[in-house]
């Protein structure tokens, strides 16, 4: 994530609403991508001047440096952001769309964009929370941050958690201290996620929890820290 910034620059705050997809970089300056801001989203700002300016997104509270060319996809909220309650029964009765919309991402040409939270380009953990949000149900931003706010199934042990996975929970990987990486679980140890080029793919895939001689399977087999269950629509803390 973005780095904050001191409270001085949160004094005057305005919402305002997207009405094209905007990128939110993790510097002042250079092109490495935080995270994406799709049209029609919120969007938290404090007075606008003529160089990058930090913002937040209201959705997930996630932070990052606006372009000031981007400044014109930028208007008054025209109401405040509501967020909308979502329980488990809701989002049990969605997962298949949730799962459509990822198939639906795979289907077309793409590739693999860290930071990427609008299609067609995404990276693991956009891809998630796009195919939520497609539904009304936000998560947080990053992989670990997604991590944190499911419901544990399980921790280390891919024949322990397995038992535990339905399909449309979240399986998580990457090194013993934090997730970097989650994908979204199909059923019969299978997951669908974005993964790029280091691990021999640039893109979307569906890759299986059990042994295998396909690389990329290999690759993250060895990375699996744990499932998790969605078991409510994320609301931002004010």
């Amino acid at each position: 994530m973005a780095s904050d910034c001191s409270l001085n620059h949160w004094a005057v705050m305005q919402l305002y609403q997207l009405t094209a997809t905007v990128n939110l970089y993790d510097a002042p300056t250079g092109d490495r991508l935080a995270s994406q801001g799709a049209a029609g989203r919120f969007l938290w700002a404090p007075p606008l001047g003529s160089e990058r300016t930090y913002v937040k997104l209201a959705e997930d509270e996630y932070g990052g440096w606006l372009d000031p060319r981007d400044y014109r996809h930028l208007i008054p909220a025209p109401q405040p952001y509501q967020p909308i309650a979502r329980d488990r029964a809701y989002i049990e009765a969605v997962l298949e769309d949730v799962i459509a919309f990822c198939i639906a991402a795979q289907q077309i040409p793409h590739e693999y964009l860290w930071g990427g939270t609008v299609s067609p380009n995404y990276d693991c953990s956009g891809l998630i929370q796009a195919s939520f949000a497609s539904q009304g149900i936000w998560l947080p931003r990053d992989a670990y941050q997604q991590e944190a706010f499911a419901t544990p199934l399980g921790a280390g042990s891919i024949e322990a958690t397995l038992p535990r996975l339905r399909r449309g929970d979240l399986v998580f990987f990457g090194t013993r201290e934090r997730a970097t990486h989650v994908g979204l679980y199909l059923g019969e140890g299978q997951y669908i996620h974005s993964s790029g080029k280091e691990y021999g793919r640039n893109g979307i895939g569906i890759d299986t929890l059990y042994p295998s001689e396909d690389l990329v399977s290999i690759a993250y087999r060895q990375q699996f820290r744990g499932g998790g269950r969605i078991e409510y629509s994320y609301i931002p803390l004010g």
